[in-house]
């Protein structure tokens, strides 16, 4: 049985239950200036980690609809099944839980995530149990869509952390959860609407970006149709915060808007001299 949604968020405990490349969970304290006062209805069509919702669910800005969107079908997956069966997602997990060793690992990694005779909740426990055992909850796949990140040097990885699904099973009971393309974004637009966007970044270097979020990767052509689709939202009267990295590129796509900095930690860099603050923007056009 669920806990109610009220003993949720007094209890502070809603948080993600992914890992995330990029994640916005460091940047709350810094976010939180930019948020509109009141959300009417709220969009994120780059759910990722969740972050940037769960965080607004738990301060209780978040009273209306909720439309969280990803073009990784894996991700919606564990989303739509930690909403609709988390029972017995948490029943499968607990077996991962019992069974990890590298050999489990890869053997669960080379199964294909796209077999249509895999159920939901086997698919979402798999992407989950990867997720927390793979090298910095990293995602990649490779150019058949295959999940293809090692396994992390951790010792004893928890894979299963029962409340916090439990509790973000409640806060997503309402939520609409769908694999959608950001292009598609606009036309379920309307004035006063709320939007976060936080896309694959632009990277630093051509070296300083990994490939293969979802089988296709995020080209500047893909950032600068986000852009366009940021400028049709402005003028159908929504609200609109991006976030991304700090290039000349993003700042250019962007003029005209507001676009403050903030401070982030670097988590991926296969120079270990390469990780510490790096800063990033912020794109408001309200």
């Amino acid at each position: 049985m669920l806990p109610d949604l009220q003993d949720v968020l007094v209890s502070q405990n809603v948080r993600p239950f992914l890992k995330w490349v990029g994640g916005k969970q460091q940047l709350l304290a810094q976010f939180d200036a930019f948020f509109p006062r009141s959300i009417e209805r709220y969009f994120e069509p780059f759910v990722g980690g969740g972050a940037v919702f769960f965080h607004l669910m738990s301060s209780g800005r978040l009273p209306g609809p909720v439309f969280l969107f990803d073009k990784n079908e894996e991700l919606i997956n564990a989303y739509t099944t930690v909403r609709d069966n988390v029972d017995g997602l948490i029943e499968a997990l607990a077996v991962h839980q019992a069974r990890h060793s590298k050999k489990h690992y890869y053997e669960t990694r080379n199964l294909d995530g796209q077999d249509s005779e895999m159920s939901d909740v086997v698919r979402a426990a798999r992407t989950i149990y990867l997720n927390k055992t793979c090298y910095n909850g990293l995602y990649r796949v490779n150019t058949k869509g295959q999940f293809n990140v090692p396994m992390g040097s951790y010792s004893n990885p928890q894979v299963l952390y029962e409340d916090v699904l439990r509790n973000a099973s409640v806060v997503l009971q309402d939520v609409s959860i769908d694999v959608r393309d950001f292009r598609e974004v606009v036309d379920l637009a309307r004035s006063g609407d709320f939007f976060y966007f936080d896309p694959p970044y632009d990277p630093l270097s051509k070296t300083a970006s990994f490939t293969g979020y979802t089988s296709n990767d995020f080209q500047d052509a893909d950032q600068r149709d986000l852009a366009k689709v940021f400028r049709r939202l402005h003028n159908k009267g929504c609200r609109c915060m991006l976030s991304n990295s700090s290039t000349p590129f993003v700042r250019e796509l962007y003029q005209g808007f507001t676009i403050k900095m903030v401070q982030a930690r670097r988590a991926v860099n296969s120079n270990g001299n390469g990780r510490g603050s790096i800063e990033e923007v912020v794109v408001l056009n309200y």
